[in-house]
């Protein structure tokens, strides 16, 4: 076993058990913490404070800069009710016990959560196991909840699992990448914990994941604003996590688009649903991820190399995604009267999209209010799908404009039956069927129309459209799909998704006792209960984004 730099961290081989002599958790626990006031958090510095030639300001305090959107959103008040005065109201007290109930411990100290506690499913496959994305709600339910040592845990874990030697199948993964899960195994006969760890080597379609390492960063930012502990985020293991997962993402290529290239099954979407390329959830985490990690890298001499590079490729991201994804009833009918075949800077269609590729159900399902960011854009390719993760992270991150954000809001209002419908909410509409479900999905018979990643309905993603609606000043969408969530949820078992086109039927291979979906729907209700939660996940607009040019503007070096 190869020895890091820190005696604390050390590398460990990718099929990757580690003892329990490799990371004592409650030593790094000992750190010193510097606790500020909770009113006083992560400092979300202005990318115009900051200058591409290196002239960069000393930082002396972590202030919160957060302000609603619209007037009355209410989502940097002060706490509105007691602490854990929900944990009272039986479903919350339900949800509150079944999340317990998932937690994983190594040598004694919890590290995160497990996927899902279903107790009458006999196929267990990898539903046991602690997954970087699926924990990040049960994260933000213990920190709202006062409970941020299993969450700092979780961030030390991972963060030493990321300078695991990752290979698979004698290929040699980037050394940033962070793992889609990890298994702690209990030996009672020796007493020890190992923990083995999945980069994608075990995975359905062996896909790396591409977004760990983004929910990684983005939680680091939500425990620190959480907390107001900024030792953890400045230590130099968390300062070098964040420089490793930032050279995987910001490395330059032939890639002419400042989006990020990655294939099928990289995310939450983890079977193949044609979202190779450039879909609209990375990018919205990949720009969220730029932006939190701006606001926690030091302006050390590593730092700096990097701040450099968030700052040009957040304005490159923002104007190409702002320009070239959004998608409302104008912009509809330009696309819809496109030329192709056009040549030099001063195209309008850029992509050379065809416009007879606009799909038949678009012009029904577009409104004249309302508007969204489009699941992907790349050479005569437009996937016009709506995908609920990419647009409410848009949202957060504040890659939507204020009228993007509008926009996204008023959509999800006029298009209420078929984005959300009895339970809340579509991860993708609409569904792939017939023979284009053949060839896109291989026949995936999990992902059949209107099921699990095709067009099932997800009530983890709960937690996201609340964060949005309160971000934009509409709770009243959220509190209306919170109702809708609670006929159910409890009653179902805290199914994993739910089938048919509103969502009426428990997902056919659905585990129960989901533990997102439990975390999802309480992290929904503690943030409407007290708004000001919301500020652990939603960004500030920053006035240095340029705004959007209109299509025809030309081109110039």
């Amino acid at each position: 076993m190869e020895e890091a730099r820190d005696s604390d961290f050390r590398k460990v081989e990718s099929n990757s058990y580690m003892d329990a002599d490799d990371l004592d958790l409650s030593r790094l626990l000992d750190k010193p913490r510097l606790i500020i006031e909770r009113k006083r958090s992560l400092d979300e510095r202005s990318i115009s404070e900051i200058s591409i030639a290196g002239n960069f300001r000393n930082v002396e305090s972590y202030e919160n800069m957060f302000s609603p959107m619209a007037s009355g959103a209410g989502w940097n008040t002060p706490a509105s009710s007691t602490p854990h005065a929900l944990e009272t109201v039986p479903m919350v007290s339900e949800a509150w016990d079944a999340l317990r109930r998932s937690l994983v411990y190594f040598r004694g100290l919890p590290v995160g959560t497990m996927a899902a506690f279903d107790n009458q499913s006999e196929e267990v496959l990898n539903y046991d196991q602690v997954f970087v994305r699926d924990f990040f709600p049960s994260a933000m339910a213990f920190l709202m909840n006062g409970e941020s040592d299993i969450v700092k845990n979780f961030l030390l874990k991972t963060l030493q699992l990321q300078s695991c030697e990752k290979r698979i199948d004698r290929f040699k993964l980037g050394e940033g990448a962070m793992p889609a899960s990890f298994k702690v195994l209990h030996d009672p006969i020796r007493k020890t914990d190992t923990i083995a760890a999945d980069f994608g080597e075990s995975a359905i379609g062996r896909v790396a994941p591409i977004d760990s390492g983004f929910w990684w960063i983005i939680l680091l930012r939500a425990y620190t604003k959480s907390t107001g502990d900024i030792s953890l985020a400045e230590s130099s293991e968390c300062q070098k996590g964040m420089r490793l997962i930032l050279s995987l993402c910001l490395s330059e290529g032939f890639d002419t688009f400042p989006t990020l290239l990655c294939s099928d099954g990289c995310s939450m979407i983890d079977r193949r649903m044609g979202i190779y390329g450039y879909p609209i959830e990375i990018q919205s985490l990949f720009f969220m991820a730029l932006r939190c990690a701006f606001s926690m890298l030091k302006h050390d001499t590593e730092g700096k190399e990097f701040i450099e590079r968030i700052v040009k490729r957040l304005h490159a991201l923002s104007y190409h995604m702002r320009t070239y994804f959004w998608l409302d009833f104008q912009q509809l009918n330009i696309i819809y009267r496109y030329k192709t075949e056009e040549y030099s800077h001063t195209a309008v269609n850029k992509f050379n999209v065809i416009p007879d590729s606009i799909p038949d159900w678009l012009f029904d399902f577009m409104p004249t209010r309302g508007g969204y960011f489009i699941g992907n854009v790349s050479p005569a390719r437009m996937d016009f799908r709506w995908f609920a993760l990419g647009n409410f992270f848009a949202i957060l991150s504040c890659l939507a404009t204020p009228e993007q954000s509008t926009a996204i809001m008023d959509l999800i209002e006029e298009r209420w039956e078929e984005l959300v419908g009895e339970m809340p909410l579509k991860i993708i509409y609409p569904a792939i069927e017939a023979h284009e479900w053949r060839i896109v999905t291989g026949c995936d018979p999990k992902n059949t129309r209107w099921s699990y990643h095709n067009g099932g309905s997800w009530p983890v993603l709960l937690w996201m459209l609340t964060a949005a609606c309160i971000k934009t000043g509409r709770p009243q969408i959220a509190r209306k799909a919170l109702d809708l969530a609670e006929v159910r949820l409890l009653k179902d078992g805290w199914p994993e998704y739910y089938d048919g086109k509103l969502g009426r039927y428990v997902g056919k291979q659905a585990r129960k006792f989901q533990t997102w979906s439990i975390a999802g729907y309480l992290v929904s209700k503690m943030m409407l209960e007290d708004p000001s939660h919301v500020g652990m996940v939603a960004l500030e607009e920053d006035k240095a984004m340029k705004p959007v040019l209109r299509r025809s503007a030309s081109w110039t070096c």
